[in-house]
């Protein structure tokens, strides 16, 4: 395996490399030796039953979740862990903050600070991280508000916006570090069918700018929209991954055929 991941460290070929990461709960295997591959710029959609390790792997990323076997790497780069001889190391708490920072996550439940406003929400982590000063960071927070079309919410605590609006707030202060990836876990699940569409106009605006998304959704329709790779999991294994034709219009799979009867 030293080799295979020194290659992956010496090349930026790929925005995110996935390679037999495998995770267990007790005796409940989550993830099962999954490999993907996702290039710069992609959009990758995550679909499959609850429980087949949707969240896990993306929580993998960037090592929220840190992996029995295998290994991430994002930009060439390792996630959690460094190259110690013919084993990998565990990173340091902080080594791996720092990484972290460096990759946009977007909750399902939003996690906004509740005693801060939009604007602060969105300002805080380039201020905490020193990439920014205060006035810095405001000035890009008001930008990445107008963006989100929240430029009005500036001044507004989260518990004073709907559901959709705290999670544009959150797409907006996952934009403020400037990464490269951003990561989607669900996103619209805690929202009311009528704000699902506020958000996901927000992430496909991202999708259209170049930006490397990793979105897990059970959102059909718009993974068949915005989607370069859709990837089907189920039972901790990647079942199938390629275009939304193929795996949303001709899937290989019955399991494949028998989740997509059911959402579509």
């Amino acid at each position: 395996m030293s080799a295979a991941v020194q290659t992956q460290t010496q090349t930026r070929a790929a925005a995110v490399e996935i390679r037999g990461v495998t995770k267990s709960y007790g005796a409940l295997k989550v993830l099962d030796g999954v490999d993907l591959t996702i290039q710069p710029g992609q959009v990758a959609v995550l679909l499959g039953p609850s429980g087949g390790g949707k969240s896990t792997l993306l929580r993998t990323v960037n090592h929220l979740e840190k992996p029995d076997a295998g290994h991430v790497s994002v930009n060439g780069r390792l996630i959690g862990v460094r190259q110690h001889g013919s084993r990998l190391k565990e990173l340091s708490e902080r080594a791996i903050l720092a990484q972290r920072a460096e990759i946009g996550f977007v909750f399902q439940s939003f996690n906004l600070f509740p005693h801060l406003t939009a604007l602060e929400n969105v300002a805080a982590a380039p201020v905490a991280t020193g990439r920014a000063t205060k006035a810095e960071a405001r000035e890009h927070a008001v930008e990445l508000l107008t963006r989100v079309g929240l430029a009005d919410k500036a001044d507004v605590y989260p518990r004073q916006l709907s559901g959709g609006q705290q999670q544009r707030v959150a797409i907006a202060r996952a934009l403020a570090q400037s990464p490269g990836l951003i990561l989607f876990d669900e996103p619209t699940s805690a929202l009311d069918p009528e704000l699902v569409g506020e958000v996901l106009g927000a992430i496909k605006d991202l999708a259209d700018s170049g930006t490397t998304l990793i979105v897990v959704t059970h959102e059909v329709g718009f993974a068949r929209e915005i989607a370069d790779l859709v990837v089907f999991l189920d039972g901790g294994k990647v079942l199938e991954q390629g275009s939304p034709q193929e795996v949303l219009d001709n899937p290989r799979y019955r399991r494949t055929r028998e989740f997509l009867s059911k959402v579509l």
